[in-house]
């Protein structure tokens, strides 16, 4: 179980991590006015989200499932896991938003300023921190 433990969190991380810097490219985007820095960022999105956020999830959902199922004795009753799992659901529907937006910017439809994207930005930071506390802390 420590093995999926420790590659459930190396997916996390990566996926993460790729959640922190797809909306930085959404900011630059959005502020590009030149043809060649516009078609580099919509190869640049897209080989993000389909080439290192979609596969971090997909093994980061798979091995926390995994790990889920094996424990779900133990876990049933662990309230703290459940508020983590729910967060969990919002940052994978922040992650589909990101697939739509990576098709938004694709065919030159965006809409949203810079600022926009700078405060969806901080968006996984916010989960990111709460359910760090709710693993470590357990606070119910």
């Amino acid at each position: 179980m420590l093995w999926i433990k420790a590659f459930h969190i190396i997916s996390v991380i990566t996926w993460l991590a790729a959640l922190f810097y797809l909306p930085r490219l959404f900011v630059y985007h959005s502020m590009s006015k030149d043809k060649p820095s516009i078609e580099r960022f919509k190869v640049m999105e897209r080989k993000l989200y389909k080439g290192i956020m979609m596969p971090s999830f997909i093994l980061a959902s798979a091995l926390g499932l995994w790990m889920t199922i094996e424990s779900w004795a133990y876990y049933s009753t662990q309230y703290w896991l459940h508020v983590k799992l729910l967060l969990v659901v919002l940052l994978i529907a922040h992650h589909f938003y990101c697939g739509y937006l990576v098709g938004v910017f694709k065919a030159d439809k965006n809409t949203h300023s810079h600022i926009f994207y700078r405060w969806f930005n901080e968006f996984p930071v916010l989960i990111l921190v709460s359910v760090v506390i709710l693993v470590v802390v357990r606070p119910f």
